[in-house]
């Protein structure tokens, strides 16, 4: 009686998730853009004493601010 051999051996499940894969090109530039936008919109602040970069909403761009640079460090915990 013949056997029949398969052609490849029986391997492990190969994990091919999204964590395997390196980060796009663009990734790193825009997470330090976030950051350092966020930098310069508090500094900008502070220089122009209160009257760039939105003088309307006072001392809520300092939140902006920090809010802008927050999303830049929240992306490097996605950064391979």
């Amino acid at each position: 009686m013949a056997r029949t051999k398969s052609p490849k051996p029986a391997r492990a499940a190969e994990s091919t998730t999204n964590a395997d894969t390196p980060n796009p090109v663009w990734f790193k530039p825009v997470m330090f853009g976030f950051m350092l936008l966020g930098l310069v919109w508090i500094i900008v602040f502070y220089v122009s004493n209160a009257s760039l970069p939105i003088p309307a909403i006072g001392s809520w761009n300092i939140l902006v601010g920090f809010g802008i640079a927050f999303i830049g460090f929240l992306m490097t915990t996605r950064w391979r």
